[in-house]
C-alpha cells in the first residue's frame, strides 16, 4: 500500500506507525522536508523513477510512502479496552457499514481532533485504509487506534460490562444537547442506510441532532463531529 498525500506522508512517518520505504521519483521543497524527516525518523529513502512511481501509486507528486497492509497496525479490541481500565472518562466511537473511504478518513480525523480513545468496526463491510481514507483523514488515520470485530453487537455489550454507556446516531433519537454524555462514552454511528435495528437495540439510547433545514439528515461524518464535540463539551 502507498500513502501521496504529503501531510499524510508526514503523519504516518511521525506516528511510527508501519512506514515501509520513501519512494522519491521527482523533490521538491515539500519532498525534500519530507527526505529529510525519513531520514531522522530511520525510514528508508529509496530513488525511483517518474513511471515506476506511477505505476505503483499513479496520484503522487513525485513520492510516495510505503506502508505495511493497515490490518497490522490494527490492535486487538479486548486489548485496547483493557488499556482503559481504570479511568472515569474514554470514548470510543463504533462504526457500522461505513463504507465510503472519504466519509470514514473525515470521521478519523475528526476521532484525532476531539481525543477519541479507539474506533471500533466490523471486520467486513467497512471502508479500506486506503490512500484515499490518509488524504480524507489529512494524516489522522496515522494516529487513531483502530479495532476490528466479527460482531459489534457483542462488543457493545464488552462496552457496558465495562462501564461504558453506548449512545446511537439516529434521527428518532433524543437531541444529543439535552442529554448528559458524560463518564465512559460509546458512540454508534451508521452508514448511508443508517443504524440496523440490532445495532439500535443493543444502544442504551439514541441521540440526534436538532435539524433546522430542508434536508433531514447530515452526511455521516458531519454527524460525527457534531456529536463528538457535544460530547467534550459536556465533559469541559
Amino acid at each position: 500500500m502507498y500513502i501521496t498525500n504529503f501531510h499524510a506522508i508526514e503523519e504516518r512517518i511521525k506516528s511510527e506507525r508501519g512506514a515501509v520505504a520513501l519512494l522519491v521519483a521527482k523533490a521538491g521543497p515539500r519532498a525534500r522536508a519530507i527526505i529529510d524527516l525519513s531520514i531522522k525518523e530511520k525510514i528508508r529513502v529509496e530513488r525511483t523513477g517518474v513511471h515506476e512511481l506511477n505505476r505503483l501509486a499513479g496520484d503522487n507528486r513525485g513520492i510516495a510512502l510505503e506502508v505495511h497492509n493497515s490490518n497490522d497496525a490494527k490492535a486487538g479490541f479486548e486489548e485496547l479496552l483493557d488499556g482503559l481500565e481504570g479511568r472515569e472518562t474514554a470514548l470510543v466511537v463504533i462504526l457500522d457499514e461505513v463504507t465510503d473511504p472519504h466519509n470514514y478518513g473525515a470521521i478519523l480525523r475528526s476521532c484525532d481532533q476531539f481525543g477519541v480513545d479507539f474506533v471500533v468496526s466490523r471486520s467486513k463491510r467497512i471502508a479500506n485504509q486506503t490512500d484515499v481514507v490518509a488524504h480524507s483523514s489529512a494524516g489522522a488515520s496515522a494516529w487513531v487506534q483502530l479495532a476490528q470485530v466479527p460482531n459489534l453487537p457483542r462488543a457493545i455489550e464488552q462496552l457496558k460490562e465495562a462501564g461504558f454507556w453506548v449512545y446511537g446516531a439516529d434521527m428518532s433519537g433524543e437531541t444529543a444537547f439535552k442529554k448528559k454524555l458524560n463518564g465512559r462514552v460509546a458512540v454508534v454511528l451508521g452508514g448511508e442506510a443508517g443504524l440496523s435495528r440490532l445495532l439500535c437495540e443493543s444502544c442504551d439510547a439514541l441521540i440526534s441532532i436538532p435539524s433546522l433545514g430542508h434536508v433531514d439528515s447530515l452526511n455521516v461524518s458531519c454527524a460525527a463531529a457534531v456529536l463528538l464535540y457535544e460530547i467534550i463539551r459536556q465533559r469541559d
